[in-house]
């Protein structure tokens, strides 16, 4: 927590030099646009390729990729490459940020990991440049691949673009590579080794978490993109005047970055108010554990409604893929969306009183905000929605973002603290429900 907050204050630091921005840059903007890029989250108060220069530019990505694998991990990697000894108490500060499963292998595990992060981005970069090749010189080519692939896999949403990809939206490429870079980077690094050794013999089984992840992920996006395509087909503000090819990539690209990216094809302001309310669901689920997303995750709405399921059932043991789920871990999910559904109903309703702004579009700015996605109805220009608020409305977005980046369950933690298991054991009681 503190680490993320010490990065977050020296990227604003860095981004208020006079040399990283052009024109006026007030510091809870330079805050803002710093929290934005280490929780990978994408909303914008400042247009980022007109009023940060290229100084600016290289300060977002870095906080981009350092917020995107994680501060300790970043560390951690640093002193390994150095051959410093890793104690006890860092690897299991280590554990905990790339939810690797145990102890064992931990430190060539975090190997593999900058590994596949860099044989990943640069075959992101790769495709990107030679894309955008034909439409800038080779040397801005390689350096606008670079930075949309970095972007993209972090979950990020950042563009060197004003309008962000809605010049690109009937592009293959454009809308093949960045989503699933996006994809990718979700799914969480324990996934992509479990998959890489599976697929090489090295793996008997795939695991019970390996295969909710893939399920809900893909259920997810085939859902979103149903849910866009059934609601905006014939809007004339938004998906009526497309081809039927550039109605399917658009559903395709918002789908995906409803829960993990901020980049956008298309103007969420033209949107359906039904729409705005359905993607705040796939928002507040962000991605997987262990990856580059925020939210309360897939896996805890994936045990959340297998509770559901299974109580409506009148069934105590839950099960799926022929293994048993715990009580302890459904229950904990039933808690993660709870406290996390009141934190964002609290500030939308904050925000809503304080800014006298509509309320589904603050509903949908929160709900970006915490589930790091980055995604906006806009100011009516290229900006975020945040860019009209006050600026402590504008810290309460801030905390959401953290608070969205770190994971509910631990930041609720920071703030109780942990609980003492008691001794004493009372009574049962009964209650009707």
């Amino acid at each position: 927590m503190y680490s993320f907050i010490l990065l977050i204050v020296a990227g604003a630091a860095l981004l208020s030099l006079p040399f990283a921005h052009n024109g006026e840059l007030r510091f809870i903007d330079a805050l803002f646009t710093a929290t934005s890029a280490v929780c990978v989250t994408g909303l914008i108060v400042k247009d980022t390729p007109v009023d940060f220069t290229s100084f600016g530019h290289i300060i977002i990505i870095t906080l981009i990729q350092i917020g995107g694998i994680g501060y300790m991990t970043a560390v951690t990697f640093l002193a390994v490459m150095r051959k410093q000894k890793i104690n006890h108490r860092d690897r299991l500060i280590l554990k905990e940020s790339l939810n690797h499963p145990g102890m064992d292998g931990l430190v060539r595990f975090l190997k593999i990991v900058f590994a596949s992060i860099v044989i990943i981005e640069a075959v992101g970069m790769i495709i990107l440049s030679l894309r955008f090749w034909v439409d800038m010189p080779l040397g801005e080519a390689i350096w606008f691949g670079l930075f949309h692939s970095i972007s993209a896999f972090n979950n990020a949403g950042f563009s060197l673009f004003s309008d962000n990809m809605m010049r690109y939206r009937g592009d293959f490429v454009i809308n093949f590579t960045i989503p699933w870079l996006i994809i990718i980077g979700g799914l969480g690094y324990v996934v992509l080794l479990e998959i890489y050794n599976f697929r090489r013999d090295r793996l008997l089984r795939i695991s019970t978490h390996t295969k909710i992840v893939l399920w809900m992920s893909g259920i997810l996006i085939v859902l979103g993109m149903a849910l866009l395509l059934s609601m905006e087909w014939n809007n004339p503000k938004s998906f009526g005047s497309f081809t039927t090819f550039e109605k399917i990539s658009a559903a395709w690209f918002a789908s995906v970055n409803y829960r993990t990216a901020g980049f956008n094809s298309i103007d969420f302001s033209t949107l359906t108010d039904s729409n705005l309310f359905f993607a705040t669901f796939f928002m507040m689920t962000g991605g997987s554990p262990g990856g580059t997303a925020g939210g309360i995750k897939t896996t805890a709405v994936a045990l959340a409604l297998i509770g559901v399921w299974y109580t409506l059932r009148g069934d105590t043991h839950a099960h799926i893929f022929r293994r048993s789920i715990s009580a302890y871990q459904i229950n904990k999910a039933y808690a993660v969306i709870f406290v996390a559904s009141i934190y964002v109903v609290i500030s939308t309703i904050i925000l809503s009183e304080v800014e006298h702004l509509p309320f589904l579009r603050i509903l949908f700015e929160t709900t970006s905000a915490f589930g790091t996605v980055g995604l906006s109805t806009g100011d009516g220009g290229v900006l975020s929605y945040s860019a009209l608020f006050s600026d402590p409305s504008k810290l309460n977005i801030i905390v959401l973002m953290v608070m969205g980046r770190v994971g509910v369950f631990a930041f609720t933690l920071i703030i109780v603290g942990k609980a003492v298991e008691s001794r004493i054991k009372y009574a049962e009681g009964k209650v009707i429900i």
